[in-house]
């Protein structure tokens, strides 16, 4: 991890959008050679204060107390967790696809555990009276 030029702020925001999208932090982490523990980092920070909190030097804020945060909107916090509209249409078609394929699991497993149930039921019915007493 550590070798690796540090991120501009731009390249920030987008590992944030993704990971607002739905990524998994592991995975983005990897992929772009830091913590997953920075980009969770980078999310709170973005979501307090816009794109300003990805400039912020080590150990230092950026402009202080003066530095007003988005974040006493929420609206500007809303508008910065919303995953971009390019992907998220994909990514809404793809979830629809899979909850599509989790009811059709669902309906055959429930259908065939009736059908199960109805030959148990059978099958637990007492064919004959016992044939003697003891």
């Amino acid at each position: 991890m550590r070798g690796k030029s540090r991120l501009l702020s731009v390249e920030k925001a987008a590992l944030v959008r993704r990971l607002a999208a739905g990524e998994r932090a592991s995975a983005l982490a990897l992929e772009a050679g830091v913590l997953a523990k920075s980009l969770h980092q980078w999310r709170a920070a973005y979501l307090a204060l816009g794109a300003a909190g990805l400039d912020r030097k080590r150990g230092r804020k950026p402009g202080g107390r003066a530095a007003a945060a988005p974040s006493c909107c929420p609206a500007a916090v809303a508008a910065a967790a919303r995953p971009p509209d390019e992907g998220a249409q994909a990514r809404i078609a793809e979830l629809e696809r899979l909850v599509g394929r989790q009811q059709a699991d669902l309906d055959f497993f429930r259908e065939a555990l009736r059908s199960w149930d109805e030959k148990r039921r059978a099958s637990d019915a007492p064919i004959c009276s016992p044939s003697s007493k003891k």
